[in-house]
């Protein structure tokens, strides 16, 4: 990372505050928790577009919050936008979509980001579609669940990959260093630290590779025991810190990055 693409992020994060406005009045009618309605997805047409899974039924519009939608759509949009002032990616912004693991669409495209696994629930069909989504190149970021969370998740995870192996990742990893240089852990923040101290209020970031070989391509980044997204989220309005949400905003470019050209 150079000094000017530093600045560029802090910068960015920044700019963010003209969402802080609106922001204020979101969260002087419901607070921060307020669900948003579910929008309808963009048409595809080649240009990179944030896909968001989602389990469980179909929902038009939630009255309270789903687990998948947590931090929709404003985490994605804020994201989006890093990016495309950062690289030449120029995704989608405002238009960010929504689809089930069983969707023929997923194969359009090349990243997908799951959070809340801790309720997710697959079925056998969106078993296999997934499957095959991942063998054949397809990424999954996974965010946002705590110690608890795990076993099922890795439940899940086994009926999609039965003899899958989730493996540690620490900060030599390349995905830490496929654009921004991440050299520690202990400075990406843990959004569930005020509540709960387990793994010492650290985050910590596991990956299932293609054959189970470490040596081959990762297929799946997981955040676990933290919500990367949060900060995504909340970045520019005064509930979360700037530096923290920095840093969050370095693990999900590199995350991206990392996915895209690998």
């Amino acid at each position: 990372m150079t000094r000017r693409t530093a600045r560029v992020v802090v910068a960015i994060a920044g700019s963010l505050m003209v969402l802080a406005g609106a922001a204020t009045v979101w969260a002087q009618r419901g607070g921060p928790r307020q669900v948003a309605p579910i929008e309808p997805n963009t048409r595809y047409d080649g240009r990179f577009t944030f896909i968001r899974l989602r389990y469980g039924p179909p929902v038009a519009y939630a009255s309270q919050r789903i687990p998948w939608s947590h931090d929709y759509p404003t985490g994605e949009r804020n994201l989006m936008r890093i990016l495309n002032e950062i690289s030449y990616l120029a995704p989608h912004i405002e238009e960010t979509n929504i689809l089930a693991l069983d969707d023929p669409a997923l194969f359009k495209y090349p990243l997908s980001y799951l959070c809340e696994p801790g309720d997710w629930y697959v079925t056998d069909e969106e078993a296999a579609h997934f499957r095959a989504y991942l063998l054949k190149g397809g990424f999954l970021i996974v965010d946002d669940f705590r110690y608890y969370h795990w076993e099922n998740f890795e439940t899940q995870m086994r009926r999609i990959l039965p003899d899958v192996r989730i493996f540690d990742l620490d900060a030599s990893h390349q995905i830490f260093h496929s654009f921004f240089e991440i050299n520690s852990l202990d400075e990406i923040p843990n959004y569930y630290d005020q509540r709960y101290n387990y793994n010492n209020g650290k985050p910590m970031f596991r990956g299932i590779y293609e054959d189970n070989d470490p040596h081959k391509r990762l297929m799946v980044v997981i955040a676990y025991n933290t919500d990367i997204s949060e900060y995504w989220e909340w970045s520019g309005t005064g509930f979360k810190p700037m530096d923290e949400s920095n840093e969050a905003f370095k693990v999900g470019v590199n995350f991206f990055m990392y996915g895209l050209t690998h």
